[in-house]
């Protein structure tokens, strides 16, 4: 991936060579600035790359329009953001209805599904909360209760711990690989908190760039 400001080039990723596989936790590490999050807006396609292919479940999605993509994303990827990513004026139901929404789920089905996944996360209790009523730890269970909406094969989760403590960010992590070993989802994960690399399965660090799996 090339960036270009003015006359400067800069290559912020250089010959990836990335498998991610099913049922897999995978972390994705490395020091600020080393390109994690644009490799992972790059493997969810919010980013095309300069050049080079990406495969997810066996189609190449950088030959996909536009439209196709976003089609692509919305039903096959599961996203979780480092700042929850909240609507503060709606419930946590609500909240996890929005996806719904956007998934194209038939508005009957709402109120069960919002039910069964919050309660799938621990907050089975705090549907009618709002954000602001709620822990960092039961913001993010809300973001990741609203990422399973449909049920995807791959989340993806860019720093989800960054904004908890460590008791909250150990079990949110735990959530993530139960929900991954249970659901056979595969989990995709951002991170540069050493906390939770015993949770993870296989993990690569991004240095400069370039990659080194391990």
């Amino acid at each position: 991936m090339v960036f270009q400001t003015g006359s400067q080039r800069y290559h912020v990723l250089k010959q990836i060579d990335l498998d991610v596989f099913h049922g897999d936790v995978h972390l994705l590490m490395g020091p600020s600035g080393s390109g994690k999050t644009t490799l992972l807006s790059i493997l969810g396609g919010i980013l095309t790359p300069t050049s080079g292919t990406v495969k997810i479940l066996g189609q190449d999605i950088t030959t996909l329009s536009r439209q196709k993509l976003s089609r692509f994303r919305r039903q096959h990827i599961g996203f979780i953001f480092q700042g929850f990513n909240l609507f503060p004026a709606l419930t946590a139901a609500d909240n996890v209805k929005v996806a719904m929404k956007l998934k194209g789920i038939k508005p009957h089905l709402w109120d069960k599904t919002a039910q069964t996944l919050l309660g799938h996360v621990g907050l089975g209790d705090k549907v009618d909360h709002y954000p602001h009523d709620l822990s960092g730890g039961q913001k993010q269970r809300v973001a990741i209760a609203r990422a399973l909406v449909g049920h995807p094969p791959i989340i993806m989760a860019d720093e989800p711990t960054a904004a908890l403590d460590s008791h909250s960010g150990h079990a949110v992590i735990s959530l993530l690989r139960n929900l991954a070993k249970e659901g056979a989802s595969t989990v995709l994960m951002v991170t540069h908190d050493p906390r939770i690399k015993d949770v993870a399965d296989r993990i690569a660090y991004l240095e400069d760039g370039m990659l080194n799996d391990h």
